[in-house]
Order: C-alpha cells, then sequence, then structure tokens
C-alpha cells in the first residue's frame, strides 16, 4: 500500500482562516468537493451526514459558513480518516465534526444519535471495472466504486435521513439516469437538478441532484452553473463560494 503521510500540501479558503491538508501524492480533493459544500444549502441547526468525506473538505467550509450544525463525515480509508481529524484539530472545529472511519453500508441512526436533517456525498463517479483504475488505492477508490456503489449511497442516505429529509449529491451527468432511478426506486424522491458545465460551450460534465426522503413527485431544473468565464477564470458565482 502506498505510503502517503510524510507529505503533505496545505489549501487555504476564506482568505486563510480555514486551512486544509491533504496528502501530496493520493487523493485529492477537486471543487466538486466545493461546490457541493456550498449547493447543498445547509440550514441553522441542522445535523448533517457526509458520506466519503475524505480529508474532511465539505465539513471544514460547512461548519465554517454556519456555527450551529452537527456535522458526521464518514471514511472508509483509514488514512484518509485520520486526515480528516487531524484538519478538525487545525480548525478547531473537533467539538462541531466527528469523524468515523467506517463503511458507510454499516451505519445506523443510533451511531450519529438519531436521523440526520441533509446527507451530502459527493460519491465514485465510475463503476466499478470501467475504464483504467488508477494503480493508486486512494485515488481509485474515490474515484471507482470498489468499496460503494451508487445503490449503496441512496440507501445508506435513506437509513439515516428523518422523513422529509434532504439528500445531496454531486455526480456524473453521464449517470444522470442511474441516480435519478436510484433515488426514486429507494424512496429518495429527485427534487431538483442543476447541470454543471465548465464554460458556456461545452457539455455539462457533473449534476447536482437533491432530492427528499418519501418526497412528493416533482422536480425542478435550475439553469446550469458555469464554472469558467470567456477568460478562462472562475465566473462571478462560483468566485462567491470563496468568499468570507
Amino acid at each position: 500500500m502506498p505510503i502517503y503521510m510524510t507529505s503533505y500540501t496545505t489549501d487555504t479558503f476564506f482568505n486563510g482562516r480555514l486551512r486544509i491538508k491533504q496528502n501530496q501524492a493520493g487523493y485529492r480533493f477537486s471543487i466538486d468537493a466545493v461546490l457541493l459544500a456550498y449547493y447543498a444549502r445547509p440550514q441553522s441547526g441542522d445535523k448533517i451526514l457526509d458520506l466519503g468525506t475524505g480529508c474532511g473538505i465539505i465539513p471544514l467550509i460547512m461548519a465554517y459558513r454556519l456555527p450551529d450544525i452537527r456535522i458526521y463525515g464518514v471514511e472508509v480509508q483509514a488514512e484518509l480518516a485520520g486526515l480528516a481529524v487531524s484538519n478538525l484539530k487545525e480548525n478547531r472545529l473537533q467539538d462541531r465534526i466527528q469523524v468515523m472511519c467506517t463503511d458507510m453500508k454499516l451505519l445506523k441512526p443510533k451511531m450519529t444519535g438519531g436521523v440526520i436533517d441533509l446527507v451530502v456525498c459527493n460519491p465514485p463517479y465510475r463503476k466499478n471495472r470501467s475504464g483504467r483504475i488508477s494503480p493508486d488505492e486512494q485515488r481509485a477508490v474515490a474515484r471507482h466504486e470498489i468499496k460503494a456503489d451508487l445503490g449503496d449511497v441512496v440507501q445508506t442516505a435513506r437509513r439515516m435521513l428523518r422523513t422529509a429529509g434532504r439528500f445531496v449529491l454531486i455526480y456524473a451527468a453521464e449517470r444522470m439516469t442511474d441516480i435519478l432511478s436510484q433515488m426514486r426506486a429507494d424512496r429518495v424522491e429527485p427534487k431538483y437538478i442543476r447541470m454543471i458545465h465548465s464554460d458556456r460551450d461545452s457539455e455539462a460534465r457533473l449534476i447536482l441532484v437533491e432530492g427528499v426522503k418519501a418526497g412528493r413527485p416533482g422536480l425542478k431544473i435550475a439553469p446550469p452553473l458555469i464554472i469558467y468565464d470567456e477568460n478562462g477564470a472562475y465566473t462571478d458565482e462560483v468566485q462567491l463560494m470563496f468568499r468570507p
């Protein structure tokens, strides 16, 4: 197994107020996680569950934005879970975020002190054994459905959510049919979709999907989200995510 613990980089957010350490080699978060943290729209007082928390990027951003939420991050890879705990301590957020190193398929509401208001997930986009699988274990597990597939993710979200609780994920646009059919099959009704494009001339690469446990049918399609402007800089909307 590759060893990463001796080499880190540190990324800063919100004018240096949030510091996030991650392995220089191995899995590293991308803007996908930042988009999800922002557009999941956590509410004051929410109890939140992040499935596949990695280095803790999503809980850290959410906890920085909202001081009165409680977040649980679940990570099956022990090394990444340890890194997430280190990041909580570095940012003095360990009192509001708890990291659990376990398989999401084993989660039960009693492990989070009861049911959850909001579940978020940035899951692997590729089916297991599809395409080239990275020889790097962290990257392979993050990108391919090796430890958990789409059904595991949605079923875990449903099991952990309260009735009418929300499930929000970011996913590959090419698998939109898969996620919508899986959510409806598991009685997490799709309510909101937003397509994400790298620029105005490109096809959608990602999709944000929000569902409600035991929700009524009725789907809204939001205007597309564009990441980069014609000069290659973040659009004004995306820049808002990084402002303190």
